[in-house]
């Protein structure tokens, strides 16, 4: 089997840079063990976040650092097992969350998040899931007068960037979301956001879409790629796949192919949880909700409403540990009316995210023809449709929709 470029992995990045190499002329081979979406992206808050133009940064308070390092909140946890080979990452993430370096990770991210809803929607109409599309906004709720006002701040400092957003106190938060309980004080509506009701049937769509449109899929096994006479090879269910370009779009499985070529990328893992639960009483939630003083999100799913945990951070593989959800679940219960658990068990997801809070997208320095995509942390779903349009336009030589430099591999060496 021959093809232009094989793409490694069927996640919302993999898929949406197949599509974007399709739509360019490309013949493309997606390539993953499983089917598309059925790895990190299934399991997300479905979030297309515009609003997050500043991004998730490690704290730099003495006092919030001393209470992360108790391991007692919701929001982060670690594995004390997996603690001495974390602190090196950790390290570099706590530089990186300067005031100076975060305001250039946030001028390097800013293009892509603002182009974030504007290349999704093509794709789902193209898909037939635009129905799964809410425009509903998000909203950070506060059980606390103090954080509620601090919040309130920390919005009026957004101004430049154009945010459209409202400020709710607690009866106009029930106005718009009855079902909330009175332990919410107030919180802001943040309007430029959508979501999605199944993140992980909208990437299955658009893996689909690419099928359609002549795309070929393929179960295979990434860690086979092997550059052979100026081609790659990859090892298929269907036999040895050559292709004069690779794509290593596989989140936090990156790490077992890049290092293979010799590169020495610092991609982390931040863990996390998810539950569906019905509600109780026929109570509805509209939008995605977080709890910003507890550190988890609520929000309304095809099959629930699903509860999202905080970062856990521990080995790839390690077992679950879903702590995090088990002392969610009963705060969440006190502002919202959730009835049982849905699911059999809770899903266990995997974000790969890199110290600088920027991904890796762009050519690898050392091989011709290979190509990376990946490290998005929290924000995979949000870039995917973006990050798949700048590689493809690189792929194919033309003029890049944002300024790529930020991205590069070679910052890394």
């Amino acid at each position: 089997m021959k093809t232009d470029v094989v793409v490694l992995g069927a996640g919302i990045i993999g898929v949406s840079a197949a599509l974007h190499l399709q739509a360019r002329g490309r013949s493309v081979v997606l390539l993953d063990r499983r089917g598309a979406g059925e790895e990190t992206s299934h399991g997300n808050a479905g979030l297309i976040e515009r609003s997050s133009v500043i991004p998730y940064a490690f704290p730099r308070k003495l006092s919030k650092i001393l209470r992360y390092s108790l391991n007692t909140s919701l929001d982060a946890r670690y594995h004390v097992r997996h603690l001495p080979a974390a602190l090196p990452w950790l390290f570099q993430y706590w530089r990186h969350s300067s005031p100076r370096r975060l305001a250039e990770a946030a001028a390097a991210m800013l293009p892509l998040i603002e182009r974030s809803l504007i290349e999704h929607e093509p794709l789902m109409r193209e898909a037939g899931t635009e129905f799964r599309l809410r425009r509903s906004g998000w909203l950070a709720a506060h059980r606390s007068e103090a954080t509620f006002r601090a919040a309130i701040a920390d919005a009026q400092a957004l101004a430049p960037y154009a945010l459209s957003h409202d400020v709710l106190d607690g009866r106009k938060l029930r106005d718009l979301e009855p079902h909330l309980s009175e332990r919410l004080v107030g919180a802001i509506h943040w309007h430029d956001p959508a979501s999605v009701s199944d993140p992980g049937a909208v990437t299955k769509a658009y893996g689909d879409l690419f099928v359609r449109r002549g795309g070929r899929f393929i179960n295979g096994d990434a860690r086979s790629l092997a550059a052979s006479g100026g081609a790659w090879t990859a090892t298929t269910a269907e036999g040895i796949l050559t292709a004069g370009e690779a794509v290593v779009a596989l989140g936090p499985w990156s790490t077992d192919v890049f290092t293979q070529f010799g590169y020495r990328i610092p991609l982390g893992i931040k863990r996390g949880y998810h539950m569906h639960y019905s509600a109780s009483a026929n109570a509805v939630l509209r939008r995605p909700v977080l709890d910003a003083d507890s550190g988890f999100l609520l929000t309304p799913m095809t099959r629930g409403i699903r509860l999202t945990t905080g970062v856990e951070f521990g080995a790839r593989e390690a077992p679950p540990s879903p702590v995090q959800l088990d002392r969610a679940e009963p705060l969440a219960r006190t502002i919202f009316p959730l009835d049982a658990r849905v699911d059999a068990a809770p899903w266990l997801g995997r974000r790969p995210a890199l110290p600088d809070m920027r991904p890796v997208i762009g050519p690898a320095p050392r091989h011709r023809g290979l190509w990376f995509a990946f490290g998005h942390a929290h924000h995979g779903f949000t870039l995917g449709p973006v990050t798949g349009r700048l590689l493809a336009e690189m792929i194919t030589g033309q003029t890049p929709v944002v300024d790529p430099a930020p991205y590069s591999p070679a910052r890394f060496g």
